[in-house]
């Protein structure tokens, strides 16, 4: 893994700016009228479908109050399942059941025990908006829990690693594993203390990891070097990450992918506006990559010929 790479030679290493990212990104080339793409996790896993990207199997949607009350039926035969609101942000509202015991307990990933009556509780207070952007009436999906593969799973603490690629114009430039922590309850999200662990675009191999911005070597919770982290299925991740731009017509988004054990690489969610740790992660700046693409003469049409450009380009 490279030494630490402190905050202020990062600023000169092409660090992007929020600002810079707000106006000259997002502002630039993703079209408002394509938010609701993306912002709407139903829609997306709709609109995977059409495009061939894979998702966590769709189980129900419950869209009004009364449709709760068949929940218990569908849950019944299920062994593990993930509850979600579907305008739902920053994990906010996301319930994740590893287990059914019985017929009304349900266990969560850190053995807390939850009743079916809570659980259709939840579903209530998501219709209701509690988790949704701006507290407007919602949808709950439940999908298919996703079971990462073995070698992802012992890095991680409790909950799923998820891998996080930025693309722009079609192009995967940057990429992070985020991996759960004791600190982070469970879920990838670094404000909360998850980990991240920028990965070499070229191979999917770990380059540098952090905690709260500071470098650190081991997991803290697994014990486990972060240099033994290589993805597989990289090629395939990138390529799936490429598709999105033709999926959406976004120009500057975040791809959010999980490795399951049966399934392989499958779409979580998209981000129009993806948020700036990864450089951290990375310990490297966006800016000279998303130059390298606005100067391209000629664009890949592909995904795969995106995919592997970037493999070439921005690799170590």
């Amino acid at each position: 893994m490279r030494s630490w790479i402190s905050p202020l030679r990062l600023r000169t290493a092409g660090i992007l700016g929020m600002n810079k990212r707000n106006v000259g990104y997002i502002g630039r080339y993703n079209d408002r009228s394509a938010y609701p793409l993306v912002d709407d996790k139903l829609k997306t896993k709709l609109l995977a479908e059409e495009f061939d990207i894979k998702t966590p199997r769709l189980r129900q949607v419950v869209r009004q109050q009364h449709e709760i009350g068949h929940f218990g039926e569908m849950a019944a035969e299920l062994d593990g399942f993930a509850i979600k609101p579907s305008k739902g942000s920053g994990g906010k509202g996301i319930t994740v059941v590893q287990r059914r015991e019985g017929d009304d307990q349900y266990v969560k990933a850190s053995g807390a025990y939850l009743s079916l009556e809570t659980l259709k509780r939840h579903l209530s207070n998501i219709l209701a908006g509690l988790y949704s952007l701006g507290g407007t009436p919602d949808v709950a999906i439940v999908e298919d829990l996703v079971r990462p593969t073995a070698l992802l799973s012992k890095f991680s603490f409790q909950g799923v690693p998820d891998i996080r690629i930025v693309v722009f114009q079609g192009y995967p430039i940057m990429a992070m594993l985020r991996l759960s922590t004791r600190a982070s309850d469970g879920k990838a999200n670094l404000h909360q203390g998850a980990v991240g662990v920028g990965l070499d675009i070229g191979s999917g191999q770990a380059l540098n990891a952090v905690q709260f911005n500071r470098q650190i070597l081991l997991h803290p919770d697994t014990g486990l070097p972060m240099s033994q982290i290589r993805i597989d299925d990289w090629e395939t991740m990138l390529a799936m990450a490429s598709r999105c731009y033709e999926a959406t017509g976004l120009g500057y988004i975040g791809v959010d992918l999980v490795l399951d054990e049966t399934e392989g690489p499958l779409l979580l969610e998209l981000n129009a506006r993806p948020g700036l740790a990864i450089q951290m992660a990375n310990g490297k700046g966006l800016l000279p990559r998303l130059q390298n693409i606005e100067s391209l003469k000629r664009p890949h049409f592909t995904p795969e010929q995106r995919a592997a450009y970037a493999m070439t380009t921005f690799g170590a």
